[in-house]
């Protein structure tokens, strides 16, 4: 049943699910028991009143995690000032040329790097702006790394491995730059160190710098179908790497394209040239060098004769030892065999115009010995603008991710099975309607990534484990093209109980700061400013069967249900989708609602529930779907009375 659902160009590849914190080092007061003097840095000083070890009055680290690192006598750790005179955290503009491998195995962070550097809110957000070497230095600089749902600070300090004043590790094409060393750095205190970053897998670090899922690929034999494959991944801000796993550890084929080593996809472009157009792939070796010797290549590219010099101005082709190359997208499906996916969320992703990221909701979870599974609601609403799928389907991702393995030094076997439920509140009687298992078993990977298409309806998520009782924690990420208007039931009683603090019970005002972050965090992100407290003191008084002023949780569910069913047909028929009704479009969205109006009680709905533009706002249609359904059921109970 899985597989016979048809998937987007994206799921046609072969898909495969994806694959810490800081370990604390404490350390003695003595110079014979420091680690860094083996390293060849000068012995730590401890401040009496501040408890950080200081070197000539700035910031050290002395949690920097050295001990399981090579003892190498000709290395000195330096700080920048002492490496070059005038050294800059950022010199114009963070960009994927500030990426030069060096020692480590690491390229599977680098490449990583490559590709968030060409998105620079993102990079803004791991790599904090406003820090330098010039006023206000301290030897300290921070970063931010996501883990588990959460994004956390790093602090380092900026003393380098150098060995005859050169770093012996990351480093920039321009020597007097740092911000990308310090990177390596503090995500080198993240996971335990330097070598504990030799050998990975990109899909790791760029969850850890993005907070984004990962998917797996298998780069398909047909070039045709790779162009229509990237180039929605690129718009949607998705991170690319790719590699070949074919030969020995970073041996290079006949053309110069580095077995087992993680390359980054930075763009692709269709290029003009004299007897037609060409559609090429932009690719970054993180070890600046060592580039692809085929057609279109910087060494022997003889095809770029045929590309006028404004042409390649526009692609920015850069002819020189640096790194990257353009190649064709034949020659990338023969040269390459993997690619790694990162799709970003709008949570991360805050470009504007053609990005289209997706839409991510968290879940926190546990599985505990002795209790049912955990189970989670997935609700899909609208269908994919596909126009080359005839069926109404709605695509989604789920991603499954183990807290906290490395430290426990375990990676639970699990699998994801998805139930079609009547509803949202009635899940007595569940249908398996897809399972990672038919395809995959039971996957031991710290995240599993699943990728699916369904009709649109109620649906019922159980993460498992391949054995019972087992003890762990996990975060289940359910992500979409598009989001839910407002949030399902069960997420709404984690919003009843963050707001209601003063009791089992919802005030207008609860209800005004509940819809209003529910509001802001859906596809109508913006219209929660239309919400006014007016809106939910009616919503309270029209719900309320005890006359109290507030609502219990049952009213409150029931009001809740209501809001998300008038929601559901908002989105239907907002045509043009810019988050409001016209005026030409309410009568049908009321008729959707069971509810008909002749062209009077419609007059008077424009006079008193339109926007000044003869438009119905997202809090509006709910605010007046309210009235009118409280309307027909006073009426209703008063034919009944009669």
């Amino acid at each position: 049943k899985s597989r016979a659902i048809k998937t987007s160009p994206e799921a046609e590849f072969l898909t495969h699910p994806s694959m810490s914190e800081t370990q604390k080092q404490s350390r003695k007061n003595s110079s014979d028991s420091n680690p860094w003097k083996s390293l060849g840095s000068p012995t730590l000083l401890w401040s009496p009143t501040s408890g950080l070890p200081l070197q000539d009055g700035l910031y050290t680290d002395a949690r920097f995690p050295v001990q399981n690192m090579p003892i190498q006598t000709d290395v000195v750790w330096k700080r920048p000032k002492e490496i070059c005179p005038f050294p800059q955290f950022i010199a114009d503009g963070a960009t994927r040329m500030d990426i030069c491998q060096g020692e480590l195995s690491d390229c599977w962070f680098l490449s990583a790097v490559a590709s968030l550097s060409l998105n620079p809110s993102l990079l803004n957000l791991v790599v904090p702006s406003g820090q330098g070497f010039q006023q206000g230095y301290n030897g300290c600089f921070n970063f931010r790394f996501w883990q588990y749902g959460e994004w956390i600070d790093v602090r380092v300090d900026d003393r380098l491995p150098t060995r005859n004043g050169q770093l012996i590790y990351l480093r920039s094409s321009n020597k007097d730059e740092f911000w990308s060393a310090l990177l390596e750095k503090a995500y080198a205190k993240l996971k335990g160190g330097y070598n504990a970053l030799n050998m990975g897998f990109p899909h790791e670090a760029m969850a850890d710098m993005t907070g984004g899922v990962t998917e797996e690929f298998m780069v398909p034999p047909d070039h045709r179908k790779l162009g229509s494959f990237l180039r929605p991944l690129l718009q949607k801000g998705a991170l690319i790497n790719c590699a070949n796993s074919k030969g020995s550890f970073e041996k290079s084929n006949e053309l110069g394209i580095l077995f087992r080593h993680a390359y980054s996809v930075t763009g692709l472009e269709t290029i003009k040239t004299t007897v037609g157009s060409v559609e090429l792939v932009r690719i970054r070796n993180p070890w600046g060098k060592a580039e692809w010797e085929g057609p279109w290549s910087d060494k022997k590219g003889i095809e770029w004769n045929m590309v006028s010099a404004e042409e390649q101005r526009r692609v920015q082709r850069i002819q020189q030892e640096d790194g990257e190359f353009w190649m064709s997208l034949a020659d990338f499906c023969q040269n390459f065999e993997t690619m790694e996916v990162c799709h970003l969320s709008q949570d991360t992703l805050s470009e504007s115009g053609i990005i289209k990221p997706w839409k991510c909701t968290s879940h926190h979870g546990q599985w505990i010995p002795q209790q049912g599974p955990p189970q989670y609601s997935l609700t899909l609403l609208e269908e994919d603008d596909d126009p080359s799928d005839p069926e109404l389907t709605c695509s989604f991702l789920l991603a499954l991710m183990q807290k906290c393995a490395r430290q426990r030094g375990i990676l639970f076997p699990v699998a994801l099975h998805i139930y079609k439920a009547r509803s949202e509140r009635d899940a007595s009687q569940l249908s398996l309607v897809l399972s990672t298992t038919k395809d995959l078993g039971y996957v031991q990977r710290r995240e599993l990534v699943f990728r699916g298409r369904l009709a649109p309806g109620h649906y019922i998520i159980i993460p498992s484990t391949s054995e019972a009782n087992q003890v762990g924690e996990f975060l289940l990420r359910p992500m979409s093209p598009r989001l839910a208007g407002l949030p399902p039931v069960n997420e709404a009683k984690d919003l009843f109980v963050k707001h209601c603090v003063k009791g089992p019970y919802c005030s207008p005002l609860d209800l005004y700061n509940l819809l209003t972050e529910a509001i802001a965090k859906g596809v109508f992100a913006g219209c929660e400013k239309k919400l006014s407290l007016e809106h939910c003191k009616s919503f309270v008084v029209l719900m309320d069967s005890q006359g109290m002023g507030r609502l219990d949780l049952t009213e409150f569910q029931a009001l809740w249900e209501k809001l998300r069913k008038w929601t559901g047909i908002f989105m239907t028929f907002d045509k043009n989708k810019n988050q409001a009704l016209d005026y030409l479009e309410i009568p049908a969205a009321l008729t959707a609602a069971g509810i008909r109006v002749d062209e009077f009680i419609l007059q008077l709905i424009g006079l008193r529930y339109t926007e000044p533009d003869m438009t119905v706002s997202f809090p509006g249609f709910l605010f007046l779907l309210m009235k009118l359904d409280c309307m027909m059921r006073k009426r209703a109970h008063k034919s009944k009375s009669n």
